[in-house]
């Protein structure tokens, strides 16, 4: 599947993968300060973004789309860079096509089964006739009764669009319902390159028992807690910023 991209600045490239519900849009400044120094590619995928949709969604397929990506851009290595779901895109295409790799960051997220905790926003998604809404606004109002937290609405109304005079999801919600259970499902990895996990402090999705299992199956894993919620670089965007620069050659 050819996935949309963004490409920013000239050198050593770097791949960023956004998390469910995201999109390559959602690096913004990170990708802007990265491209002073390399090649920035942000990734949409599958299901997300402006990339085409698909009924099937699992880690090996995205893996392949993601190769898919370096094979027409001509990259035969990267550095390779996921948050939540796209740190579980990232540990699986390490996984898979190690010689495309030179350095894996893997951003708040771990190997290990999750709980659902996104569902419901689905199905509160999915429920809005959107045939009956004439602006952004309108959707939020329609979400505030089963989703109150503000900044999740703002995130998840990164997803509406205009379409010939009518709002629609830009991500595919029936595809990634269906698909659920597998991305909160555990995964297979293991990688021998340098790799960096950057954890928040504040955040449950990388405990101890997680940070022990990682250090197994990625045995030249540095591991970083920063003082966040699950949106490590967007609520630290500096601190992340410089952990990754210290990373990186």
């Amino acid at each position: 599947m050819q996935l949309h991209t963004q490409t920013l600045g000239q050198g050593q490239p770097l791949v960023l993968l956004h998390g469910l519900f995201g999109s390559a849009d959602n690096w913004g400044s990170i990708a802007k300060h990265f491209s002073q120094h390399y090649q920035v590619i942000s990734v949409d995928l599958r299901n997300h973004g402006r990339s085409p949709h698909s009924d099937s969604q699992t880690y090996t397929e995205m893996a392949d789309d993601l190769l898919e990506v370096l094979d027409a851009l001509g990259l035969q290595q990267v550095h390779l860079l996921g948050h939540s779901l796209g740190g579980k895109v990232a540990m699986q295409f390490a996984t898979q096509y190690p010689e495309r790799v030179s350095k894996l960051i893997v951003v708040d997220m771990a190997m290990r089964a999750y709980a659902d905790e996104h569902t419901h926003l689905m199905d509160a998604m999915l429920a809005v006739d959107l045939s009956q809404m004439v602006s952004r606004n309108d959707v939020d109002n329609a979400l505030k009764a089963p989703l109150s937290n503000l900044m999740v609405r703002q995130f998840l109304l990164t997803n509406l669009v205009k379409a010939e005079g009518q709002l629609a999801w830009r991500i595919n919600l029936p595809a990634l319902k269906a698909n659920y259970a597998k991305f909160i499902a555990p995964i297979s990895a293991h990688s021998e390159k340098p790799s960096l996990f950057i954890r928040g402090e504040r955040s449950d999705y990388v405990n101890q028992s997680d940070i022990d299992e990682i250090q197994i199956h990625f045995p030249k894993a540095e591991i970083i807690s920063l003082p966040t919620d699950h949106w490590v670089h967007a609520e630290q965007p500096q601190l992340f910023i410089q952990t990754v620069e210290d990373f990186l050659p």
